[in-house]
């Protein structure tokens, strides 16, 4: 029983003592592959117990996170073990190097954007006061080059503190900075723009000011009193001494949360729609398609066809009728500097009649439906895409 297993491993983990951590993650390491993710998540925390129970032993826990790094596992899981190296280095600075590392080498393969960002502002802040912080330079520009514009923003912004901090750095900061000058991403050439100013005019104050001071105030704060500066014009301009460093959370009143139960009760409740009733309704609306009678299934899913890394995302859907297949192609354009035009679809089989209606939408998004008659069950066909740009 695997729910069994994990609560003795877990206990092994609570109760051990520091002379038998290496054979517990030689055990761990091994049991890992054969349970869920919630149960690793529990494992994951229990080993963030064990390193803040015993410090010195730091360097073999953090090899087993950063193995079950690599390992294949959802977002919820890997947060765990990125949140338990990140509590470790708070706590145990002799692991700070060891633990920023193993972060690093994540970030090299690392498809979670929030992760990544989260990792790239660790690095800003610890990076810099490590002994050697020039080795971290290179993972922080490899996300300038190979991210999406959010990780791009977050390792500018990064690359910054570690010019701020290290003087030694600063020219080859400088460099990498005025690089990020001609990004595609507004935001990304904003805080090169702005970073490089600031280091460029070597005022120490201006440096602490904007690149290493974080904001001392309260965002819900800063936002409710600009709100009702704009919607209440003044003559004098925006205070920002005036913004509160926290603000308190509101209040719950029972009376209230009861009022707000009852108003919740009140609201009609709204049936959702399942996915194939909402499929029916769209082919039903297309008047080539109005003959064909009720629809009999839906794919549960679409079928991906490509990867939606790749530069034009496909997928399809297949609706079947009693006579009929109905296939669902939908093209989605993942680059904001050019449009698609006259995609067609074209569907080649011996066993099925290629009715090929094609009725491609507007804009970056296309989704065409091709008719095919009879249906065959278990005859292979192939079909390609012809798209210009």
């Amino acid at each position: 029983n695997r729910s069994i297993a994990t609560l003795a491993i877990t206990t092994l983990l609570k109760t051990g003592n520091e002379s038998s951590i290496d054979r517990l993650m030689k055990q761990i390491q091994s049991f890992m592959s054969e349970i869920p993710d919630e149960f690793k998540i529990v494992v994951v925390r229990a080993i963030q117990g064990l390193c803040l129970k015993f410090p010195n032993k730091h360097d073999v826990m953090m090899n087993l996170l950063s193995t079950m790094l690599r390992d294949e596992g959802g977002y919820q899981y890997k947060e765990a073990i990125v949140n338990t190296i990140i509590a470790v280095i708070e706590a145990n600075p002799s692991s700070q190097d060891t633990g920023l590392y193993h972060l690093c080498e994540f970030i090299e393969d690392c498809e979670h954007g929030v992760l990544a960002t989260k990792i790239l502002h660790l690095l800003g802040r610890e990076g810099p006061k490590t002994p050697t912080p020039a080795k971290f330079i290179r993972y922080i520009y490899n996300r300038v080059i190979l991210e999406n514009s959010t990780v791009r923003a977050a390792a500018v912004t990064s690359l910054a503190k570690f010019g701020a901090v290290c003087p030694n750095l600063r020219p080859s900061v400088l460099v990498l900075l005025g690089r990020c000058l001609h990004d595609t991403h507004d935001e990304v050439r904003d805080r090169a723009t702005f970073y490089l100013s600031v280091l460029e005019s070597g005022d120490s104050g201006l440096v602490n000011q904007f690149i290493l001071d974080t904001l001392q105030a309260s965002i819900v704060g800063l936002q409710s009193l600009l709100v009702h500066y704009i919607a209440n014009p003044a003559s004098e301009p925006f205070n920002l001494n005036q913004v509160p460093i926290t603000t308190a959370p509101a209040q719950v009143t029972p009376s209230s949360r009861t009022d707000e139960m009852i108003t919740e009760a009140k609201k009609p409740t709204v049936p959702t729609k399942t996915r194939q009733e909402e499929s029916a309704e769209r082919i039903a609306q297309i008047p080539e398609f109005a003959a064909l009678g009720p629809l009999f299934k839906s794919s549960p899913k679409p079928i991906e066809l490509s990867e939606s890394e790749t530069e034009y995302y496909v997928r399809c859907d297949v609706h079947t009728f009693p006579q009929h297949l109905v296939l669902q192609f939908d093209v989605t354009n993942t680059l904001d500097d050019q449009q698609l035009e006259n995609v067609t679809v074209e569907v080649v089989s011996d066993n099925y009649t290629v009715l090929g209606h094609l009725l491609p939408s507007a804009g970056l998004q296309y989704s065409g439906h091709l008719l095919h008659s009879p249906p065959v069950t278990g005859r292979p066909f192939s079909g390609s895409h012809y798209i210009r740009v």
